[in-house]
């Protein structure tokens, strides 16, 4: 558990790695209102049997099933010690389908994926997501990746806006490298 600086006032923030002790905050977080409740961010990801779930139901359960065999999946940001918001942040190769940038040479296993953001209505504007977006590098680092991979859109993009908005990670040292898609761009962080 990492502590950071309050995001107003008074208000505490701790950013902690979603593990099984962690899973019923996750799933209060989803299932909270307007919560992702639809995609578990399993978008990206196989179940243990190499399918890619499709309705709600198997999403949370393969992700339930994946935190509690202790497969690395994100962090969760807590304000006061309610959980407020989500990242997926974990090892490129655990995810399929998600496009990226791979160089010559480069080992993938030092390739960490940033996929998307979740944050509560009540806690959105307060720096929470700017918070996760450290709080995953730092995690990614710590971990062995030496760079961090995001797949942001414009601010004006009709879809993906789960991904986050470019100019969020270019303020955070991220360039663009490449696309993912259509809409969806390519940014990296070398972490040193």
């Amino acid at each position: 558990m990492t502590a950071t600086p309050p995001t107003s006032g008074s208000d505490t923030v701790e950013v902690r790695e979603v593990d099984a002790a962690g899973w019923p905050d996750f799933e209060l977080l989803f299932e909270s209102r307007g919560g992702p409740k639809w995609c578990w961010c399993r978008m990206w990801r196989r179940d243990a049997y190499g399918r890619m779930p499709h309705d709600p139901v198997h999403m949370k359960e393969s992700m339930r099933q994946r935190i509690a065999g202790g497969g690395r999946v994100g962090l969760l940001a807590y304000v006061d010690g309610e959980p407020a918001a989500w990242c997926s942040v974990a090892p490129r190769e655990t995810f399929v389908g998600l496009g990226g940038v791979k160089e010559p040479g480069e080992n993938p296993a030092a390739v960490w994926s940033l996929t998307c953001f979740y944050v509560r209505n009540a806690f959105r504007h307060s720096g929470l997501m700017d918070r996760l977006i450290e709080e995953a590098a730092r995690h990614a680092r710590e971990n062995g990746a030496a760079v961090i991979e995001a797949y942001p859109v414009p601010p004006d993009g009709p879809s993906y806006r789960f991904c986050g908005f470019i100019p969020v990670f270019a303020a955070h040292g991220f360039s663009e490298v490449g696309r993912a898609g259509k809409r969806r761009h390519v940014m990296r962080r070398v972490l040193g």
